[in-house]
């Protein structure tokens, strides 16, 4: 009902489901009654999570019901017609609870480890694509399988199909989170972290902890996303010595992850010692590396601090920092998700048409990451929104193709 609304309209909608004023509301959240009008009339955007979870505290509404998640995956050849639903038909299989209601069939025969290890590869190396149809129309059959060789497998193939497990789940959490779908996302890293503690891996502790960290952040608990990455840390760090790039990896991660949640709680010293404790994680690994399908390294440190600046509201340094990023030699789903909070800056300092031609490149480079962000459509309908008469061609195709208008 509310998919092609802005997040201030959203605001206003369900202000009004629950009766309150203009007045009312913005009290509730430490601003002004004329503050709160302009964000509804899309006369000031509202791109600072920290503000929007306030608004839907208040509102006792999720933070995705403001911003708009979850958003209608498209079929594609890519995706097929089963996606998402064959996705949470998975994870809520009652079946997946215990081993007594799941008893494989005698004649059952579990798939290779190292086909399974290829489908996992094939699922997260869409996802850092932005191929999110592909990754969602594939990961029901790889949890499915996964699921089969950890229950028959035993010994080091035992431990090892833990291993698959564990980030088969990590590969739904992500293509969850990053289509909305917040619930799932927390109950596949839930799982996923569970698999993990089968294995005695440190890596794929860390990195699950990562995947439970960012779950929480898609709901807005940032608090608890900051608690977890530093107990996280603390669990990996003894283990940092072996020079083992997955471990620093993960490590590193937990603390971007940290750094995330503590801007969103708008405490700035804690976003500083996160970025910090990353950024050392970084030189130490030395390179822009993948391991475990983190994209850890120098270069996402730094779109961090540019995502975390936005998140502050520090546009200039934002501005400063992120159009002249190099982000070519990481996964698309990073260089996009930087690009956007380029966007974000230039609209935020009135270079509308530097943000239009952002997203325009990020469309060419990732057309579905594009088409489901919150931040892409919500700078789209604002957008068209503010403008006097029809919306030049260019926006208006964007619009179109992003479908936030008719």
């Amino acid at each position: 009902m509310t998919e092609n609304l802005t997040i201030g309209e959203r605001v206003a909608w369900y202000r009004r489901r629950r009766g309150m004023s203009q007045e009312a509301l913005a009290g509730l959240v430490g601003r002004t009654d004329e503050w709160l009008r302009k964000a509804e009339n899309n006369r000031m955007e509202l791109d600072r999570l920290s503000v929007i979870r306030r608004l839907a505290d208040a509102l006792d509404v999720s933070l995705g019901d403001l911003i708009g998640e979850p958003a209608l995956l498209d079929w594609t050849p890519d995706s097929g017609t089963s996606t998402v639903p064959a996705l949470r038909a998975v994870l809520m299989d009652y079946r997946q609870l215990t081993p007594i209601l799941s008893a494989p069939a005698p004649d059952a025969e579990p798939p290779g480890l190292d086909e399974l290890a290829r489908e996992l590869r094939a699922v997260f190396d869409a996802y850092q694509n932005s191929r999110f149809g592909f990754a969602a129309g594939r990961a029901p059959l790889l949890l499915a399988d996964a699921l089969l060789a950890a229950r028959q497998y035993d010994g080091d193939d035992g431990i090892r199909s833990n291993e698959l497990l564990a980030l088969s789940y990590q590969a739904a959490a992500s293509v969850l989170t990053k289509l909305g779908e917040a619930d799932l996302a927390w109950m596949a890293a839930e799982r996923g972290l569970a698999a993990a503690q089968q294995t005695g891996n440190h890596a794929i502790m860390g990195s699950l902890f990562r995947s439970v960290a960012f779950a929480l952040l898609s709901i807005g608990r940032h608090e608890p996303a900051m608690h977890l990455a530093e107990s996280g840390a603390a669990y990996l760090e003894p283990h940092l010595n072996s020079g083992d790039g997955d471990l620093l990896s993960a490590y590193g991660m937990l603390y971007l992850a940290g750094s995330m949640a503590a801007a969103r709680s708008e405490d700035r010293a804690k976003t500083r010692g996160y970025l910090a404790e990353a950024e050392d994680a970084a030189r130490r690994l030395g390179v822009d590396g993948n391991h475990l399908w983190t994209a850890f390294g120098p270069t996402n440190v730094a779109i961090h601090r540019v995502n975390t600046a936005m998140e502050l509201g520090d546009v200039q340094v934002a501005l400063d920092l992120g159009p002249d990023l190099d982000t070519s030699a990481l996964p698309a789903e990073r260089r996009v998700r930087h690009s956007l909070d380029v966007a974000r800056a230039f609209n935020a300092s009135g270079r509308i048409e530097a943000a239009v031609a952002t997203v325009l490149n990020a469309e060419r480079v990732a057309p579905e990451q594009v088409r489901h962000h919150y931040l892409s459509r919500q700078l789209v309908l604002n957008w068209v929104r503010n403008t006097q008469g029809k919306p030049g061609f260019e926006l208006d195709s964007l619009a179109r193709r992003m479908r936030v208008v008719g």
